[in-house]
Formats: C-alpha cells, sequence, structure tokens
C-alpha cells in the first residue's frame, strides 16, 4: 500500500509567525493570509478550535476561501477532552452559573453535555459538506490514563464523531509503558482508531515515545519539536524550537512507511514561534519529494 502524505502547520494566525515576515505585505487580513497560506501547504491544523469552539459561519468562510482540495484538521474543544474549561468559552445559553475558574464536562448536566456536543459537530458540517475536513484531533490531557473508563469514552468520542475520522493523541506513558503497549496497539486496532505519533521532548511527565505505528487507514504525525523550556507557561517557549534539516531527514524513511500502511498520512508541524513551523514543513516537503502532495505554487526550498 502506498499514500501521499500531506503536510502542514498548526495554524496560519499565530502572531510571531506574521511578525517574522513570512507573509507577503499583500497578505494583511486574515483571508488573505489563508489565501497565501493554501499556496504553500495542502493542509492546515486548527488549534484555535480547543479554546473557543468553532462557529458554523467560520467554517463556511474558510471553505469559501480554499481550494478545492484543501484540508483543516480540527483540534477538538478542550471541554470534550478532559481539559479545563473557562465558562466563559462554553456556548453562551449554556454557561453554567459557577464562581470557578474552570469547569469540566462532568460538571454539566447531562443535557448541556448532549448540545455542546451537538453544537460542536454540527460547526464541522461545512467542511464535511466541501470535503475538506481532514479529521478531529482529540488530545487528552497527561492526567488521562490507560483505564477502563477512558477507553470507554475513545469509544464514545468516536461513535458521537463518526462518519468524521477522529484522530486521538494521547500524553500519558502508561499507554506506552512495557506492559501496556501491546493492550493499547490492540484497542485501537481494533476499533480502528487513529492513534496520533508525536515528536516530542523527552523525560518529562507528558512525554510519550515517537510510536509509529499505524492503527487504522489514516495516521496523524504531529511535530512538537524538542524545546528544553517544555514545562514552560510560555506557549513560545514550550513549542519554540526548529528542527535542523537532519533531523527532518532522519525521519523521511520513517514518513514513507507509515504512507506504505496507511491510507491517508498527516504531518503537522506544531513548533509554532516565529517562521520556523512553516520553514520545517517547506523542508520535510522537499525531503519527501514525490511523496508529498504540493500546494499549488509551493517553492522549492534550501537547507537554510
Amino acid at each position: 500500500m502506498s499514500s501521499s502524505i500531506l503536510i502542514g502547520t498548526a495554524g496560519w494566525t499565530d502572531q510571531t509567525l506574521l511578525d517574522a515576515g513570512w507573509y507577503p505585505p499583500q497578505a494583511d487580513t486574515p483571508q488573505r493570509r489563508l489565501a497565501y497560506y493554501t499556496t504553500r501547504f495542502p493542509i492546515v491544523e486548527v488549534d484555535s478550535t480547543y479554546y473557543t469552539p468553532l462557529a458554523e459561519r467560520t467554517a463556511q468562510l474558510w471553505v469559501a476561501r480554499t481550494p478545492d482540495s484543501f484540508v483543516f484538521n480540527i483540534k477538538a474543544f478542550s471541554l470534550l477532552t478532559g481539559h479545563p474549561t473557562r465558562p466563559a468559552a462554553i456556548y453562551k445559553e449554556l454557561r453554567p452559573a459557577t464562581d470557578k475558574r474552570n469547569v469540566y464536562l462532568n460538571d454539566l448536566p447531562p443535557k448541556v453535555i448532549e448540545e455542546i456536543w451537538e453544537r460542536f459537530l454540527s460547526a464541522v458540517d461545512p467542511l464535511v459538506a466541501a470535503g475538506k475536513l481532514g479529521a478531529l484531533l482529540f488530545q487528552f490531557p497527561p492526567w488521562f490514563t490507560i483505564r477502563r473508563p477512558n477507553k470507554q469514552y475513545l469509544l464514545e468520542v468516536t461513535r458521537r464523531c463518526a462518519p468524521i475520522r477522529v484522530a486521538v493523541e494521547l500524553r500519558h506513558s502508561s499507554w506506552f509503558s512495557d506492559d501496556n503497549l501491546r493492550e493499547t496497539l490492540s484497542f485501537f486496532k481494533e476499533h480502528a482508531i487513529p492513534l496520533v505519533c508525536v515528536d516530542m521532548p523527552q523525560g518529562y511527565a507528558s512525554s510519550v515515545p515517537p510510536l509509529l505505528e499505524t492503527t487504522a487507514d489514516f495516521t496523524v504525525i504531529r511535530f512538537h519539536g524538542h524545546s528544553t523550556k517544555w514545562t514552560s507557561k510560555n506557549i513560545h517557549e514550550k513549542f519554540g524550537y526548529l528542527y535542523s534539516y537532519e533531523e527532518l531527514a532522519s525521519w523521511t524513511p520513517r514518513l514513507r512507511e507509515l504512507a506504505r500502511q496507511a491510507d491517508h498520512v498527516h504531518v503537522i508541524m506544531n513548533n509554532c514561534y516565529a517562521d520556523y513551523a512553516v520553514r520545517n514543513a517547506a523542508q520535510l516537503h522537499e525531503l519527501l519529494g514525490e511523496a508529498a502532495v504540493a500546494a499549488p505554487g509551493a517553492p522549492s526550498v534550501s537547507r537554510q
């Protein structure tokens, strides 16, 4: 089996990217920046939807402003992945009356939970209808361990989202320990759930290994970098890492192997600081050559 590889970045509007001068002067509005981005890459991961749920109108605008073949991966709202969520981020009519700084899904009544799921999924309908939704990324927190209730929740997520693809990123080492790895892979393969491969700093409580396994016909690889400040609360210190050309070159045979095992491979550079992500994405595209799908007008790049 052989498949093409889509390479892109996690977002296109980071302020440090704008300050880096990657966009030409005429790309001076969000619409024009998105248009420019689509000439360089065939896919983007939208991470802002983790903090604030996607609005259907926004999805409609993205459909209208991007080429027919362009793909969006949408990161799931924090509330749906067990992360603490500001009440103000929840849909206005569904916000709980609370003084808590953060709430969790279980703090809400079942009817409200159902409505949140309904709105979350209906917002991506325009992308689904246009064939532009690649997957919904569910990134779970470091305390989401390998235990039965969590496995059941993963099945609930895939059931609710079906037939939309779901990609799952885990951040607790219990899923990947010597004793549990076989169980984890069996579970994901049995239910055809794509398990996201991550490249990230090692040696931290949230560190997981770069497991190169395809558990479904679709796979996602996310590059988080190797910052020495992974525990920093400053997101740019945490993800501000520029991969060397040699580091990326060492990944190309592994990515080609994944492409032989899966029908669809999405590679997302999440080292979003300045122009690091776009620069590395372009370099990786060049390294992979014909295996990577180019966007119209994508320039060739050098080692520098």
